[in-house]
């Protein structure tokens, strides 16, 4: 693979944007020595660390092609089935792939009406949790994904919820509880899963489970850009979904960038795949973080949340996702969109 060396790059580094510097592009990783290199010229462009969105749902192989081309280089998948499916979308590429396999659900809510979701998705009772966390194990999952819902709602007990988060933990797995009511947001916190995504569309998080997150090391996960889509389905909804990621982030609970993104059938909203993370940028800064914050939660903080120790940094011997903007996205968020360049693990993505 040849080598690139991006002259006069600003780039960020977690806090901001560096002075102007050279960047290596060598095989598929960052290199030091820019020696025989073909030369790209970075002046007034910023490189960031490709951008990882913490949930989508991916079911067919162009749509990684999507996330590349609006900077996604990792997507995080929160539910793809069979194990078959899940193994051909590890494979194709340009962005990589994780994914939690299927979700653990209850009898009842809307999960059980998604078209083809397996029947052994229902947990009941902490013995099946356990059996679904070791067929989740044996299928090679990065990550275990639960439903919660409020008492009445028609998830998992909250004795099966806590036995998933438990069986999960003792094969070194986290967990990601999925949580769209306050009702759901207090049982999601108190089993102590590593991440909780969503946030209520409808009333606001208990200043409690605020505190209990934060206390406990928990991360929100908030999909704004499918929480603000999903709207026209909750009579009443008045933007209680940003105060909920206001008050997480005022209290100093860890924020990643999610979308949701889907072209499901049985989805509440199509949410496109890459751009939509663009969207989520504003929605975040609407709550209240500001653009270094925001360009973390796509970047370094997810990789190390969810363990991926060769990525979401600019730094040699990491992999070469990068992303390449026109100005400078800390002062203008918006420069996020105008990509002029993307590499996936050093190969450059059409555009």
């Amino acid at each position: 693979m040849a080598k690139t060396a991006l002259r006069n790059a600003r780039v960020f580094d977690g806090r901001g944007l560096t002075e102007p510097r050279t960047v290596v592009i060598d095989g598929p990783v960052l290199g030091i020595d820019p020696a025989g290199a073909t030369e790209i010229d970075a002046a007034g462009a910023t490189l960031l660390p490709g951008f990882i969105d913490a949930h989508v749902h991916l079911t067919e192989p162009e749509q990684l092609a999507d996330l590349a081309a609006w900077g996604v280089t990792t997507g995080l998948d929160m539910a793809c089935w069979p194990a078959s499916r899940v193994a051909e979308l590890r494979s194709v590429g340009p962005a990589d792939f994780r994914s939690a396999g299927p979700p653990a659900i209850g009898p009842g809510g809307m999960h059980t009406r998604i078209p083809g979701m397996p029947a052994s998705s229902i947990v009941t009772t902490a013995e099946a949790a356990v059996r679904f966390v070791e067929a989740r194990v044996a299928e090679g999952v990065d990550y275990v994904k639960g439903v919660a819902e409020a008492p009445g709602d028609g998830g998992p007990p909250a004795e099966a919820l806590q036995a998933l988060v438990d069986a999960a933990r003792e094969r070194g797995l986290d967990t990601v509880l999925h949580a769209a009511t306050p009702g759901a947001y207090h049982l999601a916190v108190a089993t102590g899963a590593r991440f909780v995504t969503h946030v209520p569309v409808i009333g606001r998080i208990a200043a409690e489970d605020v505190a209990a997150m934060k206390t406990a090391g928990q991360t929100a996960v908030p999909t704004l850009t499918m929480m603000e889509g999903a709207l026209p389905y909750f009579a009443g909804a008045a933007g209680d979904y940003v105060a909920n990621v206001a008050a997480l982030h005022a209290a100093g609970v860890e924020i990643l960038a999610g979308t949701d993104a889907s072209a499901e059938s049985g989805a509440p909203v199509v949410l496109p795949h890459g751009s939509s993370l663009h969207h989520e940028f504003e929605l975040l800064a609407e709550a209240g973080l500001t653009s270094v914050e925001i360009l973390r939660a796509a970047t370094i903080a997810p990789a190390r949340a969810f363990g991926l120790t060769d990525r979401g940094e600019i730094r040699p011997g990491l992999r070469a996702d990068l992303v390449l903007v026109e100005g400078d996205p800390v002062t203008d968020l918006s420069a996020t969109r105008a990509i002029r360049t993307v590499w996936c693990a050093g190969t450059e993505i059409p555009r």
